[in-house]
């Protein structure tokens, strides 16, 4: 089995030699998720499929299995991706995009870094960082469990009809930011992607009320 870091350089190689100009830095994106059919299409895992429509919208296929993820790469734009989904569970992930309950279903939020926010698996990925805060995240928002129900069961329900058309569109807005931030950087990205989700949540609160 390769390591990460043997992963990457073999991947960077391979950009490389495809190219007679020099490659640019790669992107790593990782969607936070559990794996298994039980949790498949539920707010837990929407960060697992925002890895998939992103590779869909790539035709990056996510079949390489290393350190305990799943692997997929390819090039966006000229520049080298690679995207992993840990096999995990989400709160383990540091070992190898979120959902987010502070924000509404379906918003987006984009921040260069950050603490953890009371998310278990974003709690675990800084402490396997070391401590280390500084890296992008994509949130997506998910929205907070109704009455007194608890969150736990929440985020292990799938969503409702109305909840997974805001998702999807979402997530077709989601592959559109990430696009944006490998061509633009992580500044100008969150810049024009938060400006636009802004409005977004602005319009969702009135429908709300």
């Amino acid at each position: 089995m390769l390591s990460s870091h043997r992963l990457l350089r073999r991947f960077l190689c391979t950009a490389s030699s495809s190219s007679t100009s020099s490659c640019p830095k790669p992107w790593l994106f990782i969607g936070l998720g559990n794996p298994g059919e039980k949790y498949q299409s539920t707010r837990h895992n929407v960060g697992f499929d925002m890895i998939d429509a992103f590779a869909r919208s790539q035709l990056i296929p996510m079949t390489t299995v290393h350190c305990k993820a799943l692997f997929g790469e390819g090039m966006v734009g000229g520049t080298p991706v690679l995207l992993a989904k840990p096999q995990t569970y989400m709160n383990l992930s540091g070992e190898s995009m979120y959902d987010d309950m502070d924000l509404s279903c379906g918003v987006l939020r984009i921040q260069p870094k950050g603490g953890h926010g009371r998310h278990k698996g974003m709690k675990s990925v800084i402490y396997h960082f070391r401590g280390n805060r500084e890296f992008g995240r994509l949130r997506i928002g998910i929205g907070r469990p109704p009455g007194q129900m608890d969150p736990k069961a929440f985020l292990l329900q799938k969503f409702n009809r109305t909840a997974r058309e805001r998702i999807d569109s979402a997530l077709q807005e989601g592959v559109e930011i990430l696009k944006t931030l490998v061509a633009k950087g992580l500044t100008e990205c969150a810049r024009s992607a938060n400006m636009e989700q802004k409005y977004k949540h602005l319009r969702l609160q009135t429908l709300q009320e």
